[in-house]
């Protein structure tokens, strides 16, 4: 009876991991087809250096904005094919051009708002030479503020009539805080980086704890993440969940429906996991293990939060270095995340805290809970501590589905599994997630 249970097991395993491979497969491959956000942050933060230059003294601009702002948003407009321009992009694409030809082609098209097209119409009636009116104060055109400002003072208007100083002063702290907070907490993660070497080389480092492994086999891996996370988490419960959500949320708002769609999603695709985790540990007796087989020991509270800290500081530079080296060597791949497009469009409140909740609070406890929870425990118990760091932090990279964040995302499984066995703890393991999908939350918004 029991011969007959394992190998259906193994059935179930092979099927699943076969499946696996397959979602995986097609997953990653369509990654390539998903845009990036990659351009829409730096035009964002061109923008916003554009802004910010009638605000920052010269002296310092060409640090913090670089040289010509404007003549870099011009150009980086100008790489993007015409078709692909959005209808605010191809207004302050026109703006900036300065041959006529150009902006007849780029105008060719009209504009579906009527404030747009009000622009539109200044500058084909400067074409003409015709002699430009008053141009409507901002609360008669409802333009944001940039393509205001940037429209205004272009077409030959006053800076006194044209520019907004709060609203660039606004753009300057968004963007120096961008701008410094990755490199200080880059800095300061690499003196950390380099003392804890100089520990480790004098061996004069603390002995890790014990890692306590549930007595869990690899094919119980397979079943949690093939079956459990792949096949009913990413495809079977989203495929009955999300039409019954959409015949719901269908009368809403696109914003409130997207993030809700995200929301429970995301949810449904936790219940699989944690149904098998809990069938897995059933009857598994932990009583004399401290913190249980999951070991998530959330006190001490201050030790655990500073622990976490440095690990998000440590793991920064690294993360930071590998993105820059892909994006060297093979140029921006593609397929972010979508929710990262979602909090970058955003701009209602409760859409925001929905998908805040969903990286911050949802997406760290559940994700650590399989891959450094269950997954790494049981892989080091089998393979060794360098080999199960590797492979855990492996699945988690390909889980996400994205070519381009992979090599990024690899070196942040790597420092949350060192993590874990080093502080022999959960709790710092989600804290620092949480930490880094909040600072990126966070970036994104500043530059939103």
């Amino acid at each position: 009876m029991r011969q007959a249970k394992t190998g259906w097991k193994w059935v179930i395993a092979l099927f699943s991991l076969f499946l696996t491979v397959l979602i995986w497969r097609q997953g990653l491959q369509e990654s390539f087809e998903r845009p990036s956000v990659a351009p829409k942050i730096s035009l964002r933060q061109t923008e916003m250096a554009v802004s910010a230059s009638s605000f920052i003294p010269e002296k310092i601009q060409d640090v913090f904005l670089g040289s010509e702002p404007q003549e870099k948003l011009y150009k980086d407009l100008k790489k993007i094919p015409l078709e692909q321009l959005d209808d605010r992009q191809r207004l302050l694409f026109a703006v900036l051009e300065e041959s006529e030809d150009e902006e007849k082609l780029i105008l060719k098209k009209n504009f579906k708002d009527k404030n747009f097209e009000i622009v539109r119409s200044y500058i084909l009636d400067r074409q003409k030479g015709k002699e430009l009116n008053e141009f409507p104060d901002i609360n008669e055109i409802k333009l944001d503020p940039f393509l205001y400002q940037i429209s205004c003072s272009n077409l030959g208007f006053t800076d006194e009539k044209c520019i907004n100083q709060k609203f660039n002063s606004y753009s300057a702290y968004r963007l120096l805080i961008s701008q410094l907070l990755p490199f200080f907490a880059s800095f300061i993660g690499f003196l950390l980086l380099i003392r804890y070497a100089f520990i480790f080389l004098r061996k004069k480092n603390t002995p890790w704890p014990e890692i306590l492994a549930p007595p869990l086999s690899l094919i119980d891996m397979v079943l949690l993440i093939s079956g459990g996370f792949v096949v009913i988490g990413e495809v079977v419960f989203p495929a009955l969940v999300i039409p019954i959500t959409d015949s719901f949320l269908n009368n809403l708002s696109s914003p409130l429906k997207d993030s809700l769609r995200v929301f429970i999603g995301y949810c449904s695709m936790t219940i699989g996991p944690l149904f098998i985790i809990r069938y897995q540990l059933m009857g598994q007796v932990s009583s004399g293990i401290d913190g249980g087989w999951l070991q998530w020991k959330i006190k001490p509270i201050k030790e655990g939060l500073l622990k976490s800290i440095s690990g998000w500081l440590m793991v920064m530079p690294l993360v930071l270095l590998i993105g820059w080296l892909m994006n060297e060597i093979i140029g921006d791949q593609g397929g972010s995340n979508p929710l990262l497009e979602l909090v970058l469009g955003g701009d209602e409140f409760i859409p925001l805290f929905l998908l805040l909740i969903t990286t911050v609070v949802l997406a760290p406890i559940f994700e650590e809970l399989v891959f450094r929870g269950i997954l790494l425990p049981v892989l080091v118990s089998k393979v060794g501590k360098i080999s199960g760091v590797l492979l855990s932090a492996l699945v988690f990279a390909l889980a996400h589905l994205s070519v381009g964040e992979l090599p990024p995302l690899f070196v942040l499984g790597i420092g949350l599994g060192l993590m874990r066995l080093s502080s022999g703890r959960l709790f710092p393991c989600a804290l620092m997630h949480s930490l880094w999908n909040g600072v990126t939350f966070i970036s994104l918004l500043l530059v939103a």
